[in-house]
């Protein structure tokens, strides 16, 4: 027994040395790493305050590869047309000229007329009655007038009798004379009021084409309200509308061609009407051209008229496309190349007019210039550029010699197989 409590008190003391030296190494490895550790810290502090401090690396302006365009000068091509209409030469709107209500319309638009023709009616109702009131007044002053013309053929006889005197005589005379006026003036109305009943009737005053109608049955029309409009046949015309800067080159007898939207036949004309003012409201000016009585196109066909005294077509002028323009304040302007530094800068411009899908440039530009025509909205002044080069495909050769590449193999056996075919 006592061996064996020897044995186990000598197993706890080595037990306890033991732990004992193992923490004692511990703490002495343990100090260094520590030490280690507060200095890395140290370290990461510092460089984070230094990168605080310090400025943010500047980034370059990448350099952007742009489209050119070589000024120079070009001829015009488009041509100045204006949108017409053929127009009959005289149109005419025809009324009653009396007033009353409409009982009949027996025309239509479109419909061709010819000359006395019946176009409408109102109530002749009224009318008929007023010259039937006339002749009755032309009977009554008839009567006074005969009983008028008796009296004075006895007076006349009782005066070469000398029963009565001569001042008695002239006032029978008078009053025949009177009697007489009297008749005339009430058959001057019974023929007014008997036209007025004929004038219940419209007819047509020459032949054409009936373009519009004013006035609907049952409806009141007063005396010279429009009923019908009648377009006359003969002559007619083709209008259209020029601005104020273009009016002064349109002269009075001047040629311009008109060409029709339908068929697209040209034909020539001249200017036989010019408006000495603009429209008040669209401040324009109106222009008629006669056509020739050949030229018998339908009304209100639309026509498109040349004038030759507004086109430049062949002109040499300095033309851009319109993605080149850019805004610059109230004005526009261009990119333009400076080859020595090979940088843009904006260079003012103006426009003058439009040719197709380009403009004509009147000032700012001079031949041999290059100008940016692409990609306008992303460049600064004074920005680095590189002139960009369209990218040309490689020419294939024997397209058995390329198979191999584009097609994914899974085994040499399939490559060889590949290449040999």
């Amino acid at each position: 027994m006592r061996d064996g409590l020897f044995q186990l008190n000598r197993i706890n003391n080595l037990l306890v040395i033991n732990l004992a030296c193992f923490r004692k190494k511990l703490i002495m490895n343990f100090v260094p790493v520590s030490k280690q550790l507060g200095r890395f810290a140290v370290t990461i502090a510092a460089a984070t305050l230094m990168g605080a401090c310090s400025k943010p690396a500047v980034t370059e302006e990448p350099i952007r590869a742009v489209k050119l365009l070589t000024v120079g000068t070009a001829a015009t091509q488009s041509t100045l047309e204006y949108a017409a209409e053929v127009k009959p030469r005289v149109e005419s709107r025809l009324g009653f000229r009396v007033g009353g209500k409409l009982t009949q319309r027996l025309v239509a638009v479109g419909q061709r007329v010819k000359a006395g023709q019946l176009l409408a009616q109102i109530d002749p109702q009224d009318l008929q009655l007023g010259a039937a009131a006339a002749a009755a007044q032309v009977q009554a002053a008839r009567t006074n007038r005969d009983l008028a013309a008796a009296d004075f053929k006895r007076y006349q006889a009782l005066k070469e009798q000398n029963f009565i005197g001569a001042a008695e005589l002239e006032r029978r005379e008078a009053t025949l004379k009177s009697a007489q006026a009297q008749l005339d003036q009430a058959q001057a109305q019974r023929n007014l009021q008997g036209n007025q009943a004929g004038y219940a009737a419209l007819h047509a005053d020459v032949s054409g084409v009936v373009t519009a109608v004013l006035a609907e049955r049952g409806q009141v029309v007063a005396a010279g309200g429009p009923v019908v409009q009648i377009a006359q046949d003969g002559a007619r015309d083709v209008v259209f509308a020029v601005p104020e800067d273009k009016v002064g080159a349109i002269r009075l007898g001047s040629e311009v061609t008109v060409k029709s939207w339908s068929s697209g036949m040209r034909v020539k004309a001249l200017v036989r009407e010019l408006a000495a003012s603009a429209d008040p409201v669209t401040r324009t000016f109106t222009v008629k051209v006669a056509l020739a009585a050949k030229d018998d196109w339908p009304l209100g066909s639309t026509v498109s008229v040349l004038p030759a005294g507004v086109q430049h077509t062949g002109v040499q002028v300095i033309k851009l496309p319109t993605s080149a323009l850019l805004a610059q304040g109230q004005g526009t302007a261009v990119w333009v190349l400076d080859e020595a530094s090979m940088t843009v800068k904006p260079q003012p411009i103006q426009v003058a007019t439009a040719d197709g899908n380009e403009v004509v440039v009147a000032a700012g530009l001079r031949p041999g210039m290059q100008v940016v025509v692409a990609g306008v909205h992303v460049l600064a002044a004074g920005q680095k550029v590189s002139i960009y080069k369209e990218k040309t495909p490689l020419a294939l050769g024997n397209q058995a010699q390329t198979a191999p590449f584009n097609v994914a193999l899974k085994s040499p056996a399939a490559a060889v197989s590949a290449a040999a075919r």
